[in-house]
């Protein structure tokens, strides 16, 4: 297990709260449902001020993850295989996110 592998390294404690920190494994067998719902959470960050309302759906999307049932790379990669924006390049939305629908 991740985790206890670097508990039981020789590094310094400050150390070892910072790899697990920074470093944490995010597949499923090596966190809690909790933690992945934490995970999916900081890596959106505030949903609710998204100036167009599509974070949310996002968010939905990687509820496979929080549920165990699918890694998030699974889930990145099968979200990029089936996207088309019908653009050849991204689009400046107006406010700092690229607007592939305008």
């Amino acid at each position: 297990d991740f985790k206890q592998k670097i508990l039981d390294s020789g590094y310094t404690n400050k150390i070892k709260q910072n790899i697990l920190k920074f470093m944490r494994s995010l597949l499923i067998k090596d966190t809690t449902k909790e933690e992945r719902e934490a995970i999916v959470a900081e890596s959106f960050g505030d949903i609710s001020g998204s100036c167009d309302g599509g974070m949310a759906g996002l968010v939905d999307m990687y509820q496979d993850y929080i549920d165990g049932k699918r890694e998030i790379r699974d889930i990145n990669m099968s979200f990029r295989a089936h996207y088309e924006s019908g653009y050849e390049e991204p689009r400046d939305g107006g406010c700092g996110y690229l607007n592939f629908n305008e």
